[in-house]
């Protein structure tokens, strides 16, 4: 399976960013094989709106199933939620700690917002 991994750095042993639109890179990881790629979401972080819509936009493009998270805005919600993208909040540690803690069942999945928009 595909997840979308917020993270403050480009590789699994980085952080997990606790924002999803404003965070600096989006990890592609696949939970089986741990095979990853990276997408630079640096054109969000100082965007004056819209992040949000737009990143779920690049995971969706992606085919992810799930998205792995600290924190997810209204808007970010709405779009992962239309793109059939379930979203699993609270995630903390390292990227590749946040997918094992997922495979675990560890995370909450999210069944709305829990920050407001435009949220830092």
């Amino acid at each position: 399976m595909k997840v979308a991994v917020t993270s403050t750095g480009p590789d699994l042993e980085s952080a997990v960013d606790p924002r999803f639109g404003r965070a600096r890179y989006i990890l592609i990881v696949d939970t089986e094989s741990g095979d990853f790629e990276t997408l630079d979401n640096e054109a969000n972080m100082n965007a004056t709106g819209g992040a949000g819509v737009q990143a779920a936009q690049a995971v969706a493009d992606k085919g992810v199933s799930w998205l792995i998270t600290g924190n997810v805005g209204p808007r970010a919600f709405q779009g992962l939620q239309a793109a059939g993208i379930r979203i699993a909040i609270g995630a903390e540690g390292t990227v590749a700690q946040a997918v094992d803690a997922f495979r675990k069942g560890e995370l909450r999945e999210a069944s709305d917002a829990n920050v407001e928009g435009h949220w830092q």
